[in-house]
């Protein structure tokens, strides 16, 4: 099992989301939910393609912190 982070960003009309650590690897959603489910779809496949590939899946190095000022 992998784990990565994923940052998802409002934008105007829609969420982003992207995951640091494999950075071809993004998806779009009209709502936070729909961006959620789309990213975790777009990071299965894309780590069965690299295993499919005999390619080494990237080992979550990221991390993520709120800083209050």
């Amino acid at each position: 099992m992998h784990r990565f982070l994923v940052v998802i960003e409002k934008m105007e009309k829609n969420y982003s989301a992207y995951s640091p650590d494999l950075p071809e690897c993004v998806a779009t959603g009209v709502t936070r939910e729909d961006v959620e489910r789309n990213i975790h779809g777009a990071i299965e496949m894309h780590v069965r393609g690299l295993e499919e590939d005999h390619l080494p899946v990237p080992e979550s190095s990221s991390f993520a912190e709120y800083v209050a000022v």
